[in-house]
This record gives C-alpha cells, sequence and structure tokens, in this order.
C-alpha cells in the first residue's frame, strides 16, 4: 500500500513541474550521486522547495506523509520551525503547513528514476538538518539513511522561550542512562567527554566500527529494556506503519539482545552540558548528540546496516534482473 500511494504521489507531483523544475528535479537512478548526502547548510542538486508554487508544496507535503509517520512529519516539519527561530523570522508558518517561501531554498527536492516503470526509483528531501531517503524497489521500501536535527533544541528566549524539539530523543536517553545500576553505567559510559559530532557522520556508507559497543541490550533489565525499546522507537517511530514494523522484524530476528547503548559526555541535562549515545546492532544503527552551541543543537540519524540507499533490495532485484 504504502509503495502504490508513494508511486502515484510522485507521479502527481511530477505531473504538476514545469519542464524547467523537471529538470531540476529528474536524475537517472545510477547518478553517480546518488548515495551522497550531508546536514550541513548549503546547496544540494535537485529543485528547491522555493521554486514550488502552493499546490506543488501540498503535493510534496503529501509525499512525506505517506512514508513518515504522523511524528515523522511533525519532526520533519519542526526542523524548518526551528529554523525560522534561528533566523530570527518573526513569524512561524500557520500551524500544520509547510514553509516554502522564507526556507525553502535550503532544502531540495529530487527523484532518481522512472516511478512509472518497473525498474528500482527513489525519492529524497535534503537540506539543513534534514535528510529523508526513500527507495522503492519490486514492491518494497527502504526509509534510510534519515538525519533529523534542530538548532535550536530548547528556544531559550522570545516568545516561544520554552519550547523544545526531539524531545524524546534526548528525555528517553537520559531516563535510559540514569536507570543503570553502577556496574552497569561503567560499561555504558565509554567516555566523559562527548564527540563534536556524530561518528558516522554523513559517510554513504555507515561505519559501526567507529561506535563504542556500550552496554547490550541482554545485560538490561525489563524496566530498562521497556525504556531502550521506547529509545529504539524515536527512530523507527519515525518512518510509516509497516516501514517502522519491518525494521522491528530485522531487529529482532537478527537478535534484539545484542543491541548496544553507548553513552558519552555530560550525563545531566543542562545548558553546557554536551552529550552523545549511540545505539548499534546486527541491523540498526542511530546516533544522537547536542554538543554544539552550548549544548543546544541536536543531531540525530538513524541508518540501516543492511539497507541503507535499499541496498539488500538492489541485490535481490539485480540478482534476479541480470
Amino acid at each position: 500500500m504504502v509503495v502504490e500511494q508513494t508511486r502515484d504521489a510522485v507521479l502527481d507531483l511530477l505531473a504538476s513541474l514545469t519542464p524547467a523544475q523537471l529538470d531540476k528535479v529528474r536524475a537517472a537512478f545510477d547518478t553517480p550521486d546518488h548515495k551522497e548526502w550531508t546536514y550541513l547548510p548549503g546547496d544540494r542538486p535537485g529543485l528547491p522547495l522555493s521554486e514550488l508554487t502552493p499546490a506543488q508544496q501540498r503535493l510534496t507535503e503529501r509525499l512525506i506523509e505517506i512514508g513518515c509517520s504522523e511524528r515523522g512529519v511533525a519532526d520533519s516539519k519542526a526542523v524548518f520551525e526551528a529554523e525560522v527561530i534561528l533566523r530570527g523570522i518573526p513569524d512561524l508558518p500557520p500551524s500544520g503547513e509547510w514553509e516554502g517561501s522564507v526556507l525553502g531554498g535550503r532544502y531540495f527536492l529530487r527523484v532518481l528514476g522512472d516511478p512509472a516503470g518497473t525498474e528500482p526509483w527513489a525519492w529524497r528531501l535534503n537540506g539543513h538538518h534534514l535528510a529523508l531517503h526513500v527507495t522503492l524497489v519490486d514492491g518494497a521500501i527502504a526509509f534510510t539513511p534519515q538525519f533529523i536535527g534542530s538548532n535550536p533544541a530548547e528556544v531559550r528566549s522570545g516568545p516561544q522561550a520554552g519550547r523544545r524539539f526531539l524531545v524524546g530523543e534526548q528525555d528517553l536517553g537520559f531516563e535510559l542512562l540514569h536507570s543503570l545500576d553502577p556496574g552497569q553505567r561503567a560499561v555504558a559510559v565509554v567516555s566523559e567527554e562527548a564527540p563534536g559530532d556524530i561518528l558516522t557522520r554523513h559517510d554513504p556508507v555507515a561505519d559501526p566500527s567507529r561506535l563504542h559497543q556500550g552496554l547490550a541490550y541482554g545485560e538490561m533489565s525489563a524496566d530498562q529494556r521497556q525504556v531502550f525499546s521506547l529509545l529504539v522507537g524515536q527512530y523507527v517511530g519515525r518512518a510509516a506503519g509497516p516501514i517502522g514494523l519491518q525494521t522491528w522484524q530485522d531487529i529482532t530476528d537478527h537478535g534484539i539482545e545484542r543491541l548496544t547503548f553507548a553513552w558519552a559526555g555530560a550525563t545531566e541535562p543542562g545548558i553546557g552540558h554536551p552529550h552523545y549515545y549511540s545505539i548499534a546492532g546486527p541491523t540498526f544503527l542511530a546516533e544522537y548528540d547536542n554538543t554544539q552551541d552550548d549544548a543546544n543543537h541536536i543531531h540525530s540519524v538513524w541508518r540501516d546496516l543492511r539497507n541503507d540507499w535499499g541496498t539488500d533490495l538492489l541485490a535481490a532485484h539485480y540478482a534476479i534482473h541480470r
């Protein structure tokens, strides 16, 4: 259902674009920069959202709503809202709407391959603190790499003072850390100093060897495992239901007890308390940091170690069709 809805939504969007817009948004699936991405500011290949009409923006929003859960959509929109606050723009977009005119030039939409055909294809939305990559192959779908960040993490002045972004990713991380007994904490806390950024960076292929192992799910109590599962769910739960369920199935099939939690940096939240954690297993990897701008700047990433960019799906496809 998600695959068919995604295809229809992309075709509707493409049909609404002008020839000049189509030239920017379309690329071959095997384009050399297919796996190049970043969460830093700057231009990207693709069509800037600022060049979309309101109707085209709504079609783009529909595409995101199909691939993401309700919370995933809200987290994606919050990236825009945090940018508005950071840049001192007086008014936020109306509740529930995307902001295309003010910030759209910082975000770029791209469609790789032909969604009307039978070969693999993909769509992506990239910009500062937002990277959504969706790959569709033979009726299956991959949702990673996926990055969502926020600057600020907490609004500390002005009319929205006190508003926080990516709350679950931070609060559940601290809740799990604080639930550990001294022996468990000695294993989970791998450094008193947090790294300056996520360790897997924006590499095309995530390298889990960059991460510390930390404390395994299998070494936690039942209550701790519940919190750990909720924390993993903050990442998996950004995807549409069927995608999230498949991810959980993959984690379980490959041994949920092998998931590990590693912490670095401050063990209490607050201004000037930089902190970081990673979650890693045979198929799943997530990283979170809040280290920059006096520990008020969050980065969070979800990688699928088998199926980023649809790698496993593509391998199966080409084994059959080549």
